[in-house]
């Protein structure tokens, strides 16, 4: 929850166009400024002050406690220009919210963290816990001097501006090892603890059974990524327990699927109790992995029985693939989310067009894979490839990745091994469909007129059935120097179907800065001004000119009222 609070009539009306564009992720504290601050600070994640950023200081000094729990503090000035991050600008957020409260309120977002003026990830933001010298480590990377990176643990990391050797260390690994100076440790969700008890099983058994094991083998607790059980055990209280105190999730698996994994140490106990021969071992093991840690039982300092049983897998390190839809070109229809996947890859892959429109948005030391025209299959193999090595890669198109782009042939290639992440993208049908008015406000259908990867007879069969159909029709890829006449062929299917003062919109480069747009209709439209940079909205029979603007009518009840 975020708190907001303010002091002054401006202050509440900016305060007010926050809690209304934010509903149900703000609460607003009334009455005196300094209780209404302590009891944000209390109760929320996160503070938005209007009020002078001395004065949340002086307010908020007294109630610090630790950076890794403070609320992220974000304050915004009389006039509205400014939204500074205060505190807590990685771990509480600050610095992201800055620039969420910016964007609502056409203000400027102030961040003064160095890793974040320069480009640099904090070591702290990279989405895992982190232990050692993180304030020596991160200087080191401000100030250019070689930090190694000793990954001893495969896992996709956003990019860093490591070496091969140096003074200063990144390691990423699951193992407990000594804080060294110079030395950050990341922990990677790399382990899986299956866990088996009986029913009644103490949660302070389980936990010691859990712990142990880990201690042990020498793992950390840290890269723990989930308990995994049986379903019969998906409510025995010391499993939930045990899971709720290591703070990982509890995931179950029918006994079906654990009897078809091969293990070491099956047992009839097991079997007969819940239907598996094994619990622990085949949970831990049931997506692959290495058994570090074979199933071991609980001791129990009375002599009696263990109740519960343990084995830890590591599982195999997965690469990450984000197809990020850039959108129609301008930078402010760029989704936050696309934004942040960008410069959460450390392997970019795309068009180099397209890379050019977002090199900016790319973190220091991001590896740039881009190719021309006509190798987006190159494109998409690539871009796996990568991701299979276990990098964070993201691979981008224009608009939506999935539509008419790289989302397609990437995961024709892409198999179960990586995790793959789709970002969606302001299309170009809509990016139109916006310039021209509501082009789109009833049924509608895309359909590319290149005849590269369709046959045109498949083309001209669903150019036919939405003519039949009445269905608004947005041709992508209209005609190029090479493909003249398929537009005049799909145009003329239509006006089988439509009269020749059915509105057309012609939108070239939407959102670009030199878009141009006119409206027409489907007798006077001359193909020959058309091109592969365009888009062509053909209306429907309810579709009219309005205001020199191109409506389709939401219901056809409404198309008499239209004429």
């Amino acid at each position: 929850m975020i708190g907001l609070v303010s002091a002054t009539a401006a202050g509440a009306a900016a305060r007010d166009r926050l809690a209304a564009a934010w509903p149900g992720r703000t609460r607003v504290y009334e009455g005196p400024v300094a209780d209404a601050v302590r009891a944000a600070f209390a109760e929320c994640e996160q503070l938005v002050c209007f009020l002078a950023t001395g004065a949340v200081v002086r307010l908020v000094a007294p109630l610090l406690a630790d950076k890794r729990t403070d609320p992220g503090v974000v304050c915004v000035d009389e006039a509205g220009r400014f939204a500074v991050s205060l505190l807590g600008g990685h771990g509480g957020g600050a610095n992201g919210l800055a620039a969420e409260v910016a964007g609502v309120l056409g203000a400027e977002p102030v961040v003064t963290t160095a890793t974040d003026a320069v480009g640099v990830p904090g070591l702290d933001t990279l989405g895992l816990p982190v232990e050692g010298d993180v304030a020596g480590v991160t200087r080191a990377l401000l100030d250019g001097e070689p930090v190694a990176l000793r990954a001893e643990v495969s896992w996709p990391l956003p990019p860093l501006p490591l070496a091969a050797e140096g003074a200063y260390t990144v390691r990423v690994t699951d193992r407990l090892v000594e804080e060294t100076a110079g030395e950050v440790v990341l922990r990677p969700p790399s382990l899986v603890v299956g866990v088996g008890a009986s029913r009644g099983a103490p949660a302070e058994e389980v936990l010691g059974v859990v712990e142990g094991a880990l201690r042990e083998a020498g793992l950390s607790p840290a890269s723990v990524a989930r308990i995994a059980t049986v379903d019969a055990k998906a409510d025995e209280p010391g499993i939930v327990a045990a899971a709720r105190r290591l703070g990982v999730p509890l995931v179950t698996y029918p006994a079906g699927e654990l009897a078809g994994v091969e293990v070491p140490h099956p047992s009839d106990a097991p079997l007969a109790a819940v239907g598996t021969p094994s619990v622990a071992e085949a949970a831990a093991l049931l997506h692959g992995g290495e058994l570090l840690v074979p199933k071991r039982k609980s001791e129990r300092a009375d002599g009696r029985p263990a109740m519960a049983t343990c084995a830890v897998v590591r599982r195999p390190g997965r690469g990450r693939l984000a197809v990020v839809g850039l959108g129609p070109g301008a930078r402010d229809l760029l989704t936050p989310r696309a934004a942040a996947e960008l410069r959460r890859a450390s392997v970019l892959v795309g068009l180099d067009q397209y890379v050019d429109q977002i090199r900016d948005l790319l973190r220091p030391g991001t590896r740039v894979l881009e190719s021309g025209l006509g190798a987006e299959e190159e494109r998409a193999r690539t871009a796996v490839e990568e991701a299979r090595r276990g990098h964070a890669v993201a691979l981008i198109g224009s608009g939506d990745a999935g539509v008419y782009a790289m989302a397609s042939p990437a995961l024709a290639e892409a198999s179960d091994d990586i995790d793959v992440v789709g970002v969606p993208g302001v299309t170009a049908a809509l990016a139109a469909g916006a310039v021209l008015g509501a082009p789109l406000g009833h049924d509608h259908v895309s359909i590319s007129l290149s005849d590269l990867h369709t046959p045109w007879e498949v083309i001209e069969r669903r150019v036919r059935a939405a003519a039949e159909a009445d269905l608004v029709v947005t041709f992508y890829n209209p005609r190029s120097r090479g493909r003249h006449w398929q537009l005049p062929e799909a145009l003329a299917i239509l006006a089988e179907h439509r009269e020749p003062a059915t509105p057309v919109g012609v939108v070239r480069n939407a959102s670009r800065a030199d878009e141009s747009a006119r409206l027409t209709t489907l007798a006077a439209l001359d193909p020959a001004t058309v091109d592969m940079m365009t888009v062509v909205t053909v209306g429907n029979t309810a579709t009219r000119e309005i205001a020199g603007r191109m409506v389709t009518p939401r219901g056809y009840r409404w198309q008499e009222s239209a004429r």
